[in-house]
Parts: C-alpha cells; sequence; structure tokens
C-alpha cells in the first residue's frame, strides 16, 4: 500500500479569538456581535487542512505551558498531527491572535501576540534535520524569525513552501526565496519583496530569484499563477462568503497538496481558489469538510 507523503510544517500555531459585530461595525463604541475562540496560526492553520486533504503532517511549532498551549497541542494531536517535535515553552505565554471582522466577515483588525515564536531556533531545529529533510515536503511560514528562515534556507534540501503570513513579516524570507518549490504572496507582499507593482511583473521576479512556482493571491479578483514561461490568471470561485479568516492558509495547503502529486500549474491554482472558497464559506479558520477533487 502507498504511503500517504508527509508534510513536515514549521511556523506558528496560535489561539484565535476572533469577534464580528452583528450588524455595521461601529468603532469606538461596543458592538452586539458574536466572539469564537478557536486553534489558529499559519503554520497550525496549514497542518490543519492539509491533515483534512489526507496527508501526513507533523507540525513544529511552539506553545506555553499555559491552557492555550495544551489545548492547541491536544487538538492537533487529535486531528492525527505528529507533534512530538512541538516544543513546550515553560512559563511562557502562548501565542495568540485577536481580529475583529466587519458584518461582511472581512477583517478589520487583528493583533497579533506570538513572541513564543523566537524559541523555534536554529540550534533547536539543528538535531531534528535529517528527519525534516526526509519528508515530501516542508511547509514555513514568515512568523519564524530571519535568523531562523536564513538558516533553512541553508539546511533544508527538501522542496519548501512559504507563506509570507503579512507585509510586515514577508522581508523575513528574502534569503528563502531562491529556495522555495512554491510561493503564495498577496499583491501587496509580492510588491514588497520586488519592487514591481504589477502582479504578472512580480511574479516574474520572483521566479527569476530561482524559486519554481509563484501563485499571488488577488483577492476578489483570483489568482495569478507563474512557472517557467507559463502566467496564467484565474477568477474567484463564486459562492458564499461567510468569514475570510483562513482563506490563504487553505490555498497554501492546496497549493502544497497539488505539488506532492505533481498536478500542473492550472490545476495547482484551481485546487487553491477551490480551497479558499470552501473555507469563505464557513465560520471556522478551517472548513471540516474540505475537500479537492482536481
Amino acid at each position: 500500500m502507498k504511503r500517504s507523503p508527509l508534510i513536515t510544517v514549521i511556523g506558528g500555531a496560535n489561539t484565535d479569538i476572533g469577534g464580528g459585530p452583528a450588524e455595521s461595525l461601529r468603532l469606538y463604541d461596543s458592538n452586539p456581535g458574536v466572539i469564537t475562540l478557536r486553534q489558529g496560526g499559519v503554520g497550525r492553520n496549514i497542518a490543519h487542512n492539509l491533515r483534512l486533504l489526507g496527508l501526513d503532517v507533523r507540525l513544529i511549532a511552539a506553545v506555553g505551558d499555559d491552557l492555550f498551549g495544551k489545548g492547541l497541542k491536544d487538538e492537533c494531536e487529535a486531528l492525527g498531527m505528529d507533534v512530538s517535535r512541538m516544543l513546550v515553552v515553560p512559563g511562557a505565554r502562548s501565542s495568540a491572535y485577536l481580529y475583529v471582522t466587519n458584518a461582511a466577515g472581512d477583517m478589520h483588525v487583528g493583533i497579533a501576540d506570538m513572541d513564543i515564536v523566537r524559541h523555534i531556533t536554529p540550534d533547536y531545529l539543528q538535531p531534528l534535520m535529517e528527519e525534516i529533510n526526509a519528508s515530501d515536503a516542508v511547509v514555513v511560514d514568515a512568523n519564524l524569525s530571519e535568523e531562523t528562515l536564513d538558516y533553512l534556507a541553508e539546511a533544508c534540501t527538501a522542496p519548501m513552501y512559504g507563506d509570507p503570513v503579512s507585509t510586515a513579516k514577508a522581508p523575513r524570507m528574502k534569503k528563502l526565496l531562491p529556495r522555495l518549490t512554491a510561493f503564495k504572496p498577496n499583491a501587496l507582499e509580492a510588491a514588497l519583496l520586488t519592487g514591481e507593482n504589477y502582479p504578472g511583473q512580480s511574479a516574474r521576479a520572483l521566479l527569476g530569484l530561482g524559486m519554481k512556482r509563484v501563485f499571488v493571491s488577488l483577492g476578489a479578483g483570483g489568482m495569478l499563477a507563474a512557472e517557467g514561461n507559463e502566467v496564467l490568471r484565474l477568477p474567484c470561485m463564486t459562492g458564499r462568503i461567510v468569514n475570510t479568516t483562513g482563506a490563504g492558509d487553505a490555498a497554501v495547503a492546496a497549493i502544497v497538496w497539488a505539488g506532492v502529486q505533481g498536478f500542473d500549474l492550472r490545476k495547482t491554482t484551481e485546487a487553491a481558489l477551490s480551497a479558499g472558497a470552501q473555507t469563505c464559506a464557513v465560520e471556522e479558520t478551517n472548513n471540516p469538510d474540505l475537500k479537492l477533487s482536481i
């Protein structure tokens, strides 16, 4: 029996605390609405989606020995992830992400408390590199420190996929970019990293660094994808939008899922758009019914 591909994800794991108003969001005032508490973090979200897509996943992240940290580790284990290399930092505060959406479900503001991620250092990863490099793919996010990302650029020999997280954190990945098999920035992140303001030009500039595939998220405009001399742009898949939080993480998971199966650029882009649309259609950060049949 053929084994499922093994994906190692190295990045952030948070407890997400989200709030959304029942009606139009009023600033500087109390808004009746709904508050949720769920497991999140870019790396953890990607790992969760990869499990939903049937892949074996090892998650390397840092958590504290507090209630949030225990909840994160227990839920990841319940999902079937290998958490044996998760770092538990005694006395530390586990990561938390607080966000508020508008009435349409789009994020209005977010606050990330992720100081604990700095404990994922080159010294921590060095003894693990042999098993990390035995993975079918490695996914990293820019919540990791620049020092750690630079180390992985040199030490990791497995195919690597990257998520820049935000414009504030994306520059940490500059030395890693030439090593990436695939990269999924949004248009602002791609422009920041390349100095090119048009998605097609920024995608070509990123390919010019040495990476194999680039997928530039254009929000409501769909996705631009590039590989070699091929550039294509596909529209968003229509559907109900309940909450856009986590859609980008689902798209990255789909890109990895398609990549380890050898799908071409178009099929991979379709998978990313489908995963994002399915995630937007539910309240949860991860759609528990996520399926891809590309």
